[in-house]
């Protein structure tokens, strides 16, 4: 690793883990650039990308690269989501720190990333784990790795998806999946869903008994127990 390349939090730095090696790499919604700076240093992929919607951001994230004397090792964009690349340029996507409705938007407005050599989608959801795991469920991307990662006192999902065309029907999809995805085979787990299934307990306040949704917290919660 480059000497003078930023030092990253555990929610970048487990994104950072899951980028598939030797191939190309976008990191989208730069901001700080810091992901792109330690992705550029590793040496490992043969293009780095840095891409932001806003000419702020990514003057920051050209200062962090010159800070560490990576200019010459990351190409930054301007633009809106992945309209910055081209099908088939990049190995791996990876979109950290926005909603999961955003997350959700820049995804579905490209096509191509849909198909079955693809690029792995490393993301990192803001809000709302749950809503997009069921997106990617329904749209055919199978979670290859869902980390539970704890950073500045937050918890966080870092998923790691691939498309496969596996679609899954919306009726055919549990609470349970889309709550906790692969997070129970990683360290850290526990805490994780703790936490998750105590957001659906505060949400199971407001349901009647008999409502579908209120029968599967509290199968959840009586699972968990």
């Amino acid at each position: 690793m480059h000497k003078l390349a930023p030092q990253l939090d555990a929610r970048l730095q487990t994104a950072a883990d899951l980028v598939r090696p030797g191939q190309a790499v976008a990191d989208i919604g730069c901001d700080h650039g810091k992901l792109t700076a330690v992705l550029a240093a590793s040496g490992r992929y043969p293009k780095v990308i840095g891409a932001d919607l806003r000419p702020g951001p990514l003057a920051k994230a050209q200062a962090t690269l010159e800070k560490a004397g990576l200019t010459d090792k990351a190409e930054l964009r301007l633009g809106d989501g992945l309209t910055v690349l081209q099908e088939g340029e990049v190995g791996t996507i990876v979109l950290a720190g926005v909603s999961a409705q955003t997350t959700i938007d820049i995804l579905s407005a490209t096509s191509w990333i849909r198909a079955a050599a693809g690029p792995r989608l490393v993301l990192i959801p803001a809000t709302k784990h749950p809503v997009l795991r069921a997106w990617l469920y329904i749209n055919g991307f199978t979670i290859v790795r869902d980390v539970p990662v704890q950073a500045a006192g937050r918890w966080y999902a870092v998923m790691a998806a691939e498309y496969t065309g596996d679609h899954i029907a919306p009726q055919d999809i549990t609470l349970e999946s889309c709550v906790y995805g692969g997070t129970m085979e990683e360290p850290g787990s526990a805490e994780y869903c703790a936490l998750e299934l105590g957001k659906l307990k505060k949400l199971r306040l407001g349901l009647k008994a008999d409502d579908a949704l209120a029968i599967q917290i509290d199968a959840l919660t009586e699972q968990a127990q």
